[in-house]
C-alpha cells in the first residue's frame, strides 16, 4: 500500500501531535528527578514504575494506596489561567488519605488527558505535582498524559493521581486498640477549602457578580481567583515526626463531608468524636462563602473544612507534647474536643 498519496491522513491530522508529547516527556523529567528518593529505580519511559521497598529501608511495609482528582476546583484553573497549583492539590488529596492510615508517602503518578497539547498548560499542572510531590517527601515516578481530540473544550484538561504509601504493620492507624475515651483531639490548619465544595462556591461566585480577576473580598492581596485557587497543605513532613515517636491513635484527613463526617471515619464503633465548634476561628474565606451564599452552619461545617485539614486523636498524657512539636515546625494547631463513649 502507497505511503505517500496526497490525501494519506496522519495521526496529527487527527489532532494527536506525538512530537508534542515526547517533548512534553523530556520536559517534566528534570521535574520528576527533583523528586527522587531512595527506593525508585529506573526513570520515566518504562511500561511500570518500579520502587525498591528494601532499598528505602523498610522492614516490614504494608502498602497503602490512594487515588483522587481535583473536582471542580479545575474549573477555576480554566477560567482564570492559573495551572501552576492544581497539581499540589492533586498530590496533597492522595497523600494526604494515606498518611491518615499512619503511611509514609513513596510514589505518585498522574494521569492528564486533554484535548490538545497546548500553550505550556501541561507542563505547568506538571510543576505544580512535582512541588506537591517535594512537599509531602514522596517521588513522582510516571503518569500518563493522553491527548484526546474532541474529547475536551480548547484549555480544559482532566487530572487524576494515584500515591503509594508504607507504613510498618505494627504502626498502622488508626489504632483503635489505644483509643480511649477522653482522648484529645487536635487540629491542624488547612490553606482554606482545599479541593472541596468548589461545586457550591462557583455558585456562591456566580450570586455575588464578581468575576475572578476583581480583588478577593477576603484577601487583600489576592484576586477573587488567586485567593479560591490557594492549594491543598500536605502534611506529612509535620506529622510523621508524631507518628514515629508514637504520639498519634488516630489521623482523620478533612475534606468533603468536613470535620462532621470524616473525623468519625478514624473512629471504633464504641467512640464518637466530641468536636466545640467555637475551639478555633474559621477563615475569612468561609465567612465571605457563607453569608454570601446563606449558608446554614451545619451545611458549611459538612461541606467545607472551615479551617481545619487535618484531626490527631491524642493521648491527654501527650497533648502537650504534641502542640509543642507542631508549633515548633510553625503550624497552627489547637484542641478541638475530644472522644467520649458511643
Amino acid at each position: 500500500m502507497s505511503t505517500n498519496t496526497p490525501d494519506s491522513l496522519s495521526y496529527r491530522d487527527a489532532g494527536v501531535d506525538i512530537e508534542a508529547g515526547e517533548d512534553l516527556v523530556k520536559a517534566i523529567g528534570p521535574l520528576a528527578n527533583a523528586t527522587r528518593r531512595a527506593g525508585v529505580m529506573g526513570g520515566l519511559g518504562g511500561f511500570g514504575a518500579l520502587f525498591d521497598l528494601k532499598k528505602d529501608g523498610w522492614e516490614d511495609p504494608v502498602l497503602v494506596s490512594g487515588t483522587d482528582g481535583v473536582g471542580t476546583k479545575l474549573m477555576l484553573a480554566f477560567e482564570t489561567g492559573i495551572h501552576n497549583t492544581v497539581g499540589i492539590d492533586l498530590v496533597a488529596m492522595c497523600a494526604n488519605d494515606v498518611l491518615a492510615q499512619g503511611a509514609e508517602p513513596l510514589f505518585f503518578l498522574d494521569y492528564f488527558a486533554t484535548g490538545k497539547l497546548e500553550n505550556g498548560i501541561a507542563e505547568q499542572v506538571i510543576a505544580g505535582i512535582a512541588e506537591g510531590c517535594k512537599q509531602s517527601g514522596c517521588a513522582l515516578i510516571g503518569g500518563e498524559t493522553a491527548e484526546m481530540p474532541g474529547m475536551y473544550p480548547p484549555g480544559h484538561y482532566d487530572l487524576a493521581g494515584f500515591v503509594v504509601g508504607a507504613v510498618e504493620r505494627a504502626n498502622i492507624l488508626p489504632c483503635h486498640a489505644d483509643m480511649r475515651a477522653g482522648d484529645v483531639l487536635i487540629g491542624i490548619s488547612s490553606s482554606g477549602p482545599h479541593s472541596n465544595g468548589y461545586s457550591l462556591i462557583r455558585k456562591v461566585v456566580e450570586r455575588s457578580g464578581l468575576s475572578y480577576e476583581d480583588n478577593a473580598p477576603f484577601s487583600n492581596a489576592q484576586t477573587l481567583g488567586e485567593a479560591l485557587l490557594t492549594p491543598t497543605r500536605l502534611y506529612s513532613k509535620h506529622v510523621l515526626p508524631l507518628l514515629k515517636k508514637d504520639l498519634v491513635h488516630g489521623l482523620a484527613h478533612i475534606t468533603g463531608g468536613g470535620v462532621t463526617e470524616n473525623t468519625p471515619r478514624m473512629c471504633p464503633d464504641t467512640l464518637v468524636p466530641r468536636v466545640d465548634r467555637t475551639a478555633w476561628q474559621a477563615p475569612a474565606v468561609f465567612d465571605w462563602l457563607q453569608d454570601v451564599g446563606k449558608t446554614t452552619d451545619d451545611e458549611m461545617h459538612r461541606t467545607f473544612n472551615m479551617g481545619i485539614g487535618m484531626i490527631l486523636a491524642v493521648s491527654p498524657d501527650n497533648v502537650d507534647a504534641v502542640l509543642a512539636e507542631l508549633q515548633a515546625l510553625g503550624e497552627l494547631a489547637v484542641v478541638l474536643g475530644d472522644l467520649v463513649d458511643a
